[in-house]
């Protein structure tokens, strides 16, 4: 039986420390990454805080944040004292916007698109921009470099995708033998029908894996750009996220429907009720039409003010 009030441990959790159940009175806290990505000094800093307020040992957890084991309640204030002068903070519970994770498709050989500093901008935008904003549940995001999909994006509440979508001018086919456009297309998408190259637009997952592959240039031409799935979740249910018909090729475009994303669920969520569920109760083509409108951010001041529907 814990020593310390279920008050207090209720009160600390907000902060980011959660009670350790095989102790009476100490904590494993945790460290925002902001992109899942840290400095070295940020990585001797946390090093050195574990040894000073907690066990002297350091968990990673499966959403990129890392937790100083074994802290003293005492040592949840000096510790967090010591993580501030480097620039770090603990936190990452609650029903509200969780820390943002990243693969690392900035300098992946696969990565289509900047997933560093596109989780950065969505940590201080809605992880810190919204860290006083209660939702009707936790809200998970997730940025993948490309649809290998290694940090899962559609699994999440809102899921962000590289893309790269293949314009090919077919009028450059010679119909070789062995298609080097065929030949590099992991999924198939690509075949030669009759002589000529023909791309299944349905099948392509827009993976960018054919660029330059072609020695006459059929598929030079390619647009950047960004999927975005909403109402996804993993964990007691399973539920795979709807993808939005648009692609979008701007990061701001990108950064607006994640806040449009928030604030649906914020004013259409029950207290309780994760995104999916509200998804799946309000509809998804009404959840889109309205998330690809400029409504909710116009109505924004007032979805904020308001009182979350009671479950």
């Amino acid at each position: 039986m814990s020593k310390i009030s279920l008050e207090d441990i209720k009160r600390v959790k907000a902060l980011g420390f959660l009670h350790d159940k095989t102790t009476e009175d100490k904590f494993n806290g945790r460290v925002i990454t902001r992109n899942g990505k840290i400095t070295a000094a940020e990585c001797a800093a946390v090093s050195q805080a574990a040894e000073k307020f907690g066990s002297g040992e350091v968990a990673m957890t499966v959403r990129l944040t890392m937790e100083i084991q074994g802290v003293p309640y005492e040592n949840i204030e000096p510790l967090r004292e010591y993580l501030a002068m480097y620039g770090l903070e603990t936190g990452g519970t609650g029903r509200k916007v969780r820390p943002v994770i990243s693969c690392k498709g900035t300098t992946c050989q696969y990565g289509l698109i900047d997933t560093f500093g596109l989780s950065e901008e969505v940590h201080k935008r809605f992880y810190k921009g919204y860290e006083h904003v209660t939702l009707p549940h936790k809200f998970k995001i997730a940025v993948g470099g490309c649809p290998n999909n290694c940090t899962k994006p559609d699994l999440n509440d809102v899921g962000i995708i590289g893309q790269r979508i293949p314009q090919p001018d077919i009028s450059k086919c010679r119909g070789c033998k062995v298609c080097q456009i065929e030949k590099a297309c992991p999924i198939k998408a690509s075949k030669l029908v009759s002589g000529k190259i023909v791309l299944d637009e349905e099948k392509c997952n827009h993976c960018g894996r054919c660029r330059n592959k072609c020695p006459f240039k059929v598929y030079e031409s390619y647009t950047d750009g960004y999927k975005v799935y909403i109402g996804g979740r993993w964990g007691k249910q399973f539920s795979r996220g709807y993808s939005l018909e648009k692609i979008f090729t701007s990061r701001e475009e990108v950064l607006d429907t994640v806040e449009k994303a928030i604030l649906y669920f914020r004013e259409k969520g029950i207290a309780g009720e994760r995104f999916a569920e509200t998804i799946e109760r309000t509809g998804f083509e009404k959840a889109q039409k309205e998330i690809l409108s400029e409504n909710l951010l116009i109505r924004k001041n007032d979805i904020l003010s308001m009182e979350i529907k009671a479950g």
